[in-house]
C-alpha cells in the first residue's frame, strides 16, 4: 500500500469470521438500517398517498396492509444492504453513497420491474413510465441514504470508527469551503435575471434574504461534508466526484424536499416539480457540492503536508516528475477525447458558438479552440486523477463522472459567460445542450481510458512490472472498499435522469 492512505483502510474482517460475526456486523445492523430507511420512505409514501399501490400486491386496498408490506420489505432489503457493505470501509460518507446507489438499484428492481410484474402489468422501462415513477425514485434514494447513516450508527462501536469522527479542524475546513461555495453561488445567482433561489419555493423571497439563505446553505453543507469525511479523501479527483454526488443529494434534500415542506407546499417530487426546480440543480452540483469538496480536500491535504514527514513510496516518482507525467498524459488523453467529442459538435453545429468566445464566427477557429480546451481539461484530469485509475472500470467511472462535471461547468456555465452572457441553467438551455452531455460522456470515457493506458505504459523505470501491477491491484482493492463504484453508478443514474427531466 502506498503512503498517504491512512484514511483508506479496509475493515479488518478475517476470512475466519463466523456466523455470529455475520449476524452482529451485517444482518442485525442491516435490519436496523432497513427500519430507519423504511421509516423515512414510509413517511414520504404516506404524504404521497401511494400505500394502496403497495397493498394491491396482496389484492387489498387497505393502507394498513400497504404499510405492513412496506415495513417487511424495507427490513429484508436492509439486511441485503448490511451484507453488501459488510466488507466496505466504515466511513460515514462511503456508506452513505453506497446506500444511495443501493436505493437506486432497488428502484429499478422493485418499482420499475417487480411491482408492475406482480400487479400483472408490463415492466416500467420506458421514459413515460419512468417519469411517473420519479417520486418513487426519490423515495428509494431517501431510503438508501437513511439506511446508510443508520448502518454506520448501528455498527460504530464494533467497527472501531472513533478516529473518523469530525474534529474542530475538519469542521473549520468544511465550513470555510462551504462558505466560499455559497458566496460564489450567491454572486452567480445575483447576476441572473429574476430572483436568486436554491428552491422553487423560494421564488417569492427578497433578493438580499435569498442570497443570505444561499450562503447559509453553503456553510451548513460544508459542515455536513466535513462530518462525512473528517479525514479527507484520497485525491482531488475523487473529492470532486464525491462533492458532485453530495451536491445532488443536497438538491434533493434541501431544494426539492425541506424548503417546500417548510413553505407548506408538500413534497415536490413529481417530474413537473423537478423540471421547475432544474435551474437550481447546477448550482447545487457545482457550488454546494463539487467546488467546496475540492477546496476541503485541498485544505486537508495542505494541513497534512505541513504536519507530516511522509514521502512518496518506492513505486512513485517524485512530485515534480509525477506531475509532469500527469500533465503530458492528461493532455494527450484530452486530445483524443476532444477529437471524439468533435463528432458530436460538428453534427449539432456548435463550432461557431465555441468560436464566439474569442469574438470569432469561424468553424475552424471553433474546432481549434475546442481541441485546445479539451487538452486543458485533460491536463486537469491528469493532475486530479493521477494514480486513481487502476483498471478499465475505474478509468471509465472517473472519466465519465468528470465529463458530467464539465457539461455543467463548461457548457451550461463557463461557455455562456465567456460568450458575454450569464450561466444558462434553465430547462430550455439544458435541453438544447443535451447532445453536449452525450459528447461529454464520450469525451470523459476516452479521456479516462487513454490516460489509464498511458499511466500503465509509463510506470517509473526502476519499478518492475510485477511490483507495479501489485501496487495497482492494491489501490484498486482499496478503491472498491470505498464508495467509488457507488459513485460511478450514481453518475449513470444522473445521466439517465436528465432526459427524463428535460422531456416535456
Amino acid at each position: 500500500m502506498t503512503a498517504g492512505r491512512a484514511h483508506d483502510e479496509t475493515i479488518d474482517h478475517s476470512p475466519e469470521s463466523g456466523p455470529l460475526d455475520l449476524v452482529a456486523d451485517a444482518i442485525v445492523p442491516g435490519a436496523i438500517a432497513g427500519i430507519a430507511g423504511g421509516a423515512v420512505f414510509g413517511a414520504a409514501i404516506v404524504q404521497l398517498g401511494t400505500l394502496d399501490t403497495i397493498a394491491s400486491l396482496v389484492r387489498s386496498d387497505s393502507s394498513v396492509v400497504g404499510l405492513a408490506i412496506h415495513v417487511v420489505v424495507a427490513v429484508v432489503i436492509g439486511v441485503g444492504f448490511g451484507l453488501l457493505v459488510w466488507f466496505q470501509r466504515p466511513g460515514v460518507g462511503e456508506t452513505l453513497f453506497w446506500g444511495l446507489a443501493y436505493g437506486a438499484l432497488w428502484w429499478l428492481i422493485g418499482a420499475a420491474t417487480l411491482l408492475p410484474l406482480l400487479s400483472g402489468k408490463p415492466v416500467a422501462w420506458d421514459v413515460e413510465a419512468a417519469r411517473r415513477l420519479v417520486p418513487s425514485l426519490i423515495g428509494h434514494l431517501a431510503y438508501g441514504g437513511a439506511a446508510g447513516l443508520a448502518f454506520v450508527a448501528a455498527t460504530r462501536r464494533r467497527r472501531n470508527t472513533e478516529d473518523r469522527r469530525p474534529t474542530r479542524g475538519s469542521l473549520a475546513r468544511g465550513a470555510t469551503a462551504g462558505l466560499v461555495g455559497g458566496l460564489v453561488l450567491a454572486a452567480v445567482l445575483d447576476g441572473q435575471p429574476g430572483r436568486p433561489s436554491i428552491s422553487p419555493a423560494m421564488g417569492v423571497m427578497d433578493r438580499p434574504l435569498a442570497g443570505s439563505v444561499i450562503v447559509l446553505v453553503g456553510l451548513l453543507s460544508g459542515l455536513v461534508f466535513a462530518a462525512l469525511y473528517p479525514t479527507g479523501i484520497a485525491g482531488s479527483g475523487p473529492a470532486l466526484v464525491r462533492g458532485m454526488a453530495f451536491g445532488f443529494l443536497m438538491w434533493l434534500t434541501i431544494g426539492i424536499t425541506l424548503v417546500p415542506l417548510a413553505a407548506g407546499d408538500g413534497l415536490r417530487w413529481r417530474v413537473e416539480d423537478l423540471r421547475a426546480g432544474f435551474e437550481t440543480l447546477p448550482g447545487y452540483l457545482l457550488f454546494i457540492g463539487a467546488v467546496p469538496a475540492l477546496l476541503y480536500q485541498w485544505f486537508t491535504t495542505l494541513g497534512r503536508s505541513l504536519t507530516s514527514d511522509r514521502h512518496a513510496g518506492g513505486d512513485q516518482d517524485g512530485l515534480g516528475v509525477q506531475g509532469l507525467r500527469a500533465i503530458v498524459a492528461g493532455g494527450a488523453a484530452g486530445l483524443v477525447g476532444g477529437t471524439v467529442f468533435s463528432v458530436v459538435i460538428v453534427q449539432v453545429g456548435d463550432l461557431p458558438g465555441i468560436a464566439s468566445m474569442v469574438a470569432a464566427g469561424s468553424s475552424t477557429v471553433g474546432f481549434i479552440l475546442h481541441l485546445a480546451t479539451s487538452v486543458l481539461i485533460g491536463i486537469g484530469y491528469g493532475v486530479f486523477f493521477v494514480r486513481r485509475s487502476n483498471d478499465l472500470n475505474s478509468a471509465l467511472g472517473w472519466g465519465t463522472s468528470y465529463g458530467v462535471f464539465w457539461w455543467m461547468m463548461g457548457t451550461l456555465t463557463l461557455l455562456p459567460v465567456l460568450a458575454g452572457g450569464s450561466p444558462q441553467w434553465t430547462v430550455t438551455a439544458a435541453t438544447e445542450a443535451f447532445p453536449a452531455l452525450i459528447g461529454h460522456l464520450a469525451y470523459g470515457a476516452f479521456l479516462g481510458v487513454v490516460f489509464y493506458r498511458l499511466e500503465v505504459r509509463f510506470d517509473p523505470w526502476w519499478v518492475s512490472r510485477n511490483d507495479a501491477e501489485t501496487a495497482r491491484a492494491d489501490r484498486a482493492a482499496a478503491q472498491l472498499g470505498g464508495s467509488a463504484p457507488a459513485l460511478w453508478g450514481l453518475t449513470v443514474l444522473f445521466a439517465v435522469i436528465v432526459p427524463i427531466l428535460l422531456t416535456p
